[in-house]
């Protein structure tokens, strides 16, 4: 196995990269890792919890935290574990905010959902706030077109878009189900409001679904009227919202090109949330599940690049010796919203549980997790 790094990292930490953004870091290496002394204090702290607590790690968090999750997965997946465990008062949630609210609003009254580091939030649901898309749905109304339009969030978005969706007859979707949920929504509508990330919405439409890009257009929500006419909302059939994830938007198709010049028979996969040119230049396309999926399956001596975050190729790789596994760009990034959650967090956290003191504990009010949970639920009723 290789794990092509070394030669691909800007010069180890020295310098900046100009192309990055808030959400990503590209220090030419992971973090470092904590204090092993913490990796003690964490265990006794879960073990001193018990069943009282269940932990839930993201595929990106890094391996110190990893190693301490009863359970690991993608965001959606550990919000249904979370509900899935209701004798369990005390759920730590390792990944970012968006997810921790999803887990409260699934869970039981009598369960506590606490986020190791409150500033671990998400550059991309942050990219749609509940009073852009009201004045979104008003210029909807304004062109005519608000009945046609179904709305459909990406599961990384705010419980206050959530339910946005659910009180106006639409649904959330995941990388894995976007089409069925895009399916679900044109059976009830003409027309698309797709947040907060229009490259999963676009190459959905186009790619499985026989939509052109020019049945597309972008709402761009800091310009007057998303800098669209009412025309090209009406002559639209997906309304994409002006949001990326700052990891996944990276990747280029210069990417792409530079890893097949440089790695004989390299099988490219990448997630949706990828570029559209990304998304045709790679052989392979899925959620992070179905990444682990292929690269668990992949026959031995077989070559991938992988275009996705940094913390889970690594651990790909690091699992798999018998096969090459790649960074697809030269430039190492990783979440740095999810690296928040680091061990001092952690262990801060839990050692706050055992005194009986719950920290930084997630809760959406009433309503709002009511009408998240109907859009919820509309997505988990899908076929």
């Amino acid at each position: 196995m290789t794990i092509d790094i070394d030669n691909t990292l800007l010069l180890l930490g020295r310098g900046s990269d100009p192309a990055s953004e808030r959400g990503v870091s590209c220090p030419g290496e992971l973090p470092p890792a904590s204090d092993p002394a913490l990796v003690e204090r964490a265990r006794a702290a879960k073990q001193a919890l018990g069943d009282r607590l269940f932990v839930l790690g993201h595929h990106y968090q890094r391996d110190e935290v990893i190693r301490f999750a009863d359970v690991t997965g993608d965001s959606f997946k550990l919000a249904q574990e979370a509900a899935a465990r209701p004798q369990a008062p005390y759920i730590v949630f390792c990944g970012v905010h968006f997810m921790a609210e999803s887990a409260d609003i699934l869970t039981t009254g009598d369960q506590q959902v606490v986020l190791p580091d409150l500033a671990a939030g998400c550059s991309m649901a942050d990219m749609a706030t509940y009073d852009q898309v009201e004045e979104c749905w008003e210029v909807l109304e304004d062109a005519g077109i608000a009945g046609d339009v179904v709305p459909v969030t990406y599961m990384n978005s705010s419980a206050d878009i959530k339910a946005f969706v659910g009180r106006h007859g639409g649904t959330v979707c995941t990388s894995s189900n976007a089409r069925r949920a895009l399916e679900w929504a044109f059976a009830r509508g003409s027309k698309v409001l797709f947040m907060p990330d229009q490259h999963l919405g676009r190459n959905t439409a186009v790619l499985e679904m026989g939509l052109t890009l020019d049945d597309c257009v972008v709402y761009n929500p800091n310009r007057p009227d998303g800098g669209l006419a009412p025309d090209e909302l009406r002559d639209a059939t997906m309304i994409l919202w002006r949001g990326h994830c700052s990891v996944h938007g990276r990747f280029s198709k210069a990417s792409v090109d530079e890893v097949r010049s440089r790695i004989p028979d390299v099988n490219v996969l990448v997630h949706p949330e990828c570029r559209h040119e990304v998304v045709r230049a790679a052989d392979h396309v899925g959620s992070t599940e179905y990444i682990i999926r292929m690269l668990d399956q992949a026959p031995a001596g077989s070559a991938w690049a992988v275009g996705t975050e940094l913390n889970l190729v690594k651990r790909l790789a690091d699992r798999h010796l018998d096969k090459t596994i790649t960074y697809l760009d030269k430039t190492v990034c990783f979440c740095s919203t999810m690296n928040r959650i680091d061990l001092p967090h952690l262990v801060w956290s839990l050692e706050s549980l055992v005194k009986g003191e719950v920290v930084n504990q997630i809760t959406v009010d009433e309503e709002t997790a009511h009408y998240a949970r109907t859009a919820l639920d509309r997505m988990l009723a899908l076929p």
